[in-house]
Parts: structure tokens; C-alpha cells; sequence
């Protein structure tokens, strides 16, 4: 049988005949995907950060003749002018007039309905490769859907910022939400492009249905580059000292602490004001339009870290998420029984959501070190690297 999509060969081809450059992801290689797209209905899976150079991808495709129908937005929206786990209605794009459905509103998941005028999905976010990141949550239904309703996905594949490592433990299914959905670890060290042909290779859609994916792989790329966005991938993830620290100090969302949401500095600073006679810096949460609306401790003083200084060289040589910050403020928190409990504020996510179980939780209330926490990764560590190797496309 003739090959479809004879540029995939021709992109794989390119991979591993490019000099060492600059990166070209998915979306800019145009030569090999737009004449496949052409004569096509086209459904856009997209954000801010799908661009190719300067312009939105959805505005550069159709410079160059190519059919949008639709556009399918997720967390934060198309555009990306919407705060974190605020829900997104569907509207129409008032610079291009398409119509742009959310992912990420009254559904999660494309309907019959919404594809019945779409011939092919094409998938272009960037992801922070950390597991608790709702991207790939929308990708898996997104694949899903293709799969039921017969529908081509095409994934523009990107960097991994976090691409250079795989740490932390792996998923108790039990636990699946939008922030864990496959027994993956913590960094999963891989791109969109890989970790979706993992999600078909592994059986992971319902009923072990598989999506007919494609992937443009990325020219001049390894996992090991240091890679900064040219767009925020969220609001809150403004900076890459927030990216690289995002893996560890994300998990003080499950916490009485704040992550320094309501700041221009969040997930760089840690903190609460039951702390204060503990630490001696100190920021103060308030609403920020787009970032977010209703921070904890919103008008409070916190004190804790500020882990804006961490040094990055040596983060990234250690492979490692950090543990000793969460375990530090455990133990000098006044009052440890709180410093867990959701029930304390509607901004405090499940611990056991974003940490894949109840396991981590039950090891820093017990006492343990990090080191001895991360013996208990192992195992589970060692089975998914070599399950891992099958999908990577990049060294």
C-alpha cells in the first residue's frame, strides 16, 4: 500500500542528516505537511505557543492556502488570555472569524459533532514534560476522539524543556485525573510527538483503540539542549527559572503553601504566613487578571523560599526533581496536620492528584528523607525507561 504521508519519511530523513543548528520544530517545516493539508477541512488543536516564527500557526496556514474550519483551544485558551483551571467557553476567533471550541469548558473531548466537518486534526502545543501539565491530558482525548470518529491526527512536534531527565514515581492509576492520566513519572522526559505514540504503542485509549497519528519530528534537536519558549506556555509559566523549577515546586499546590501564584514570580517562591517567624523573606499574593484571579492568601505577607537564585547549571546536572523544599517546609511548618488538607482553600489542589497516589505524602508525614523517598522510585523508574526507549525519536 502507498504511503500517505510520504513527507513523515522526509522529516524522520531530515533529522538525521542536519548539521547541528538552530531547532526547527514540527509547525516550521511547512514543506512537509501544508501540501498534505491542502483540499483538506482542518481542525487546529492550538494555543499561543503554536506559532511558526512571529505569527500564530493558525494565521500562517492560512497564508499559505490552508482550510481551517476550526479551532479547538485548550487550558487557557486559544489565545492564551485565560487564567489557570478557569473553565473556557467556545466563541469565535475575532482576528480570523473561526469558530474556536473549548477543550476545556462544558467538554474535554471533541464530540461526533464537532468533527463532522473535519477531514484532519492537527495538534501543535508546546508541553513542559512534566506529568501534572494538562496538555497531554487534552492530547490523549484528542487521540481518542480521532480514533472513534476515524479522524488523521497530525502532531507538530516540540521541544521538551524538561526533556533532559526522567525522574519521580510513577502514577498509581488509581489516582488518574487531567494531572496524571497514564502511569508515567513525574518528568516523563519526552516530547508530545513521542509521548503520543507511547499513549497508542501502550494501549492507553479506551477500549486499547489506536489514533492514526503522524508526527513531524523537530530538526537540530536533542533531549539534552537547553530550550527556552519564545511564548509563555501559561500564564503562570513565565519565566525558565519557572519552567526547570515547575517539576518540584509545583507540588506545593497541594499544600497550605503558596507556589507564588498572585505574584509576577510564580513557582520561583514558596510560602505562607504561619511562617513567619521561620523566614525572613516574604511576598505578598494578589489577583492578577490572566495569571490568577483568587491566589491563596491573597493580601497576606508569606514567608519561606525564594528559589528565584537556585542556580540552573547545577539543577540541571542533578537530573533530579528537589524534594528537600517540600520536605523543609513539612517540617517547619507550625502546624503539620493542616499541611496537606484541601479543605483549608479552594486553591489547594488534591496532594495525591498531583503527586500520583498517597505514597509521597505518607513518606514526608513519616519522616523520611529524600534520599530514602527516592530509592522507593526505583523500581517503577527502571520498567519505564526501558518501556520508553521504544517511542523515543530523538537521542
Amino acid at each position: 500500500m502507498k504511503n500517505p504521508f510520504p513527507f513523515l519519511f522526509c522529516a524522520i530523513m531530515l533529522i538525521a542528516t542536519s548539521t547541528v543548528g538552530q531547532i526547527r520544530t514540527g509547525a516550521e517545516q511547512t514543506s512537509a505537511y501544508v501540501s498534505y493539508l491542502k483540499g483538506k477541512r482542518v481542525g487546529m488543536v492550538v494555543n499561543p505557543t503554536s506559532r511558526i516564527g512571529n505569527k500564530s500557526i493558525v494565521d500562517s496556514l492560512l497564508g499559505l492556502g490552508v482550510n481551517i474550519v476550526k479551532v479547538f483551544g485548550p487550558e487557557h485558551g486559544f489565545r492564551g488570555d485565560v487564567g489557570a483551571g478557569v473553565k473556557v467557553k467556545d466563541a469565535v476567533d475575532p482576528l480570523t472569524g473561526i469558530p474556536v471550541v473549548s477543550l476545556y469548558g462544558k467538554t474535554n473531548k471533541p464530540t461526533k459533532d464537532m468533527l463532522a466537518d473535519v477531514d484532519v486534526m492537527v495538534f501543535d502545543i508546546q508541553d513542559i514534560g512534566v506529568r501534572y501539565f494538562t496538555y497531554i491530558a487534552t492530547m490523549h482525548r484528542v487521540m481518542e476522539a480521532c480514533a472513534e470518529h476515524d479522524k488523521e491526527l497530525l502532531i507538530l512536534d516540540r521541544p521538551n524543556p524538561n526533556g533532559y531527565f526522567v525522574d519521580g514515581n510513577i502514577l498509581d492509576m488509581a489516582f488518574k485525573s487531567d494531572i496524571g492520566m497514564h502511569p508515567v513519572p513525574i518528568v516523563h522526559g519526552m516530547t508530545v510527538g513521542e509521548y503520543a505514540q507511547m499513549i497508542n504503542g501502550e494501549g492507553w485509549l479506551a477500549s486499547g483503540i489506536k489514533c492514526n497519528i503522524k508526527v513531524i519530528p523537530m530538526a537540530n534537536y536533542s533531549r539534552d539542549m537547553e530550550y527556552l519558549p519564545p511564548v509563555n506556555m501559561s500564564p503562570n509559566i513565565n519565566t525558565y527559572q519557572a519552567i526547570l523549577l515547575y517539576p518540584s515546586t509545583c507540588l506545593f499546590e497541594g499544600t497550605i503553601l503558596s507556589e507564588g501564584r498572585g505574584t509576577q514570580f510564580p513557582f520561583t517562591v514558596t510560602g505562607s504566613p504561619a511562617l513567619k517567624e521561620i523566614y525572613s523573606f516574604s511576598f505578598t499574593p494578589v489577583a492578577i487578571k490572566g495569571m490568577s484571579a483568587t491566589p491563596i492568601y491573597m493580601g497576606e505577607e508569606c514567608y519561606g523560599l525564594d528559589l528565584r537564585n537556585v542556580d540552573l547549571k547545577k539543577l540541571r546536572q542533578s537530573k533530579r526533581i528537589n524534594l528537600s523544599w517540600l520536605i523543609e517546609l513539612y517540617q517547619n511548618y507550625p502546624d503539620q496536620k493542616i499541611f496537606f488538607d484541601k479543605k483549608q482553600s479552594k486553591e489547594i489542589v488534591p496532594f495525591e492528584k498531583l503527586a500520583g497516589g498517597n505514597t509521597l505524602k505518607e513518606q514526608i508525614e513519616a519522616g523520611l528523607t529524600e534520599e530514602q523517598i527516592r530509592k522507593s522510585w526505583e523500581p517503577g523508574l527502571r520498567q519505564y525507561k526501558e518501556m520508553r526507549k521504544k517511542y523515543l525519536i530523538y537521542r
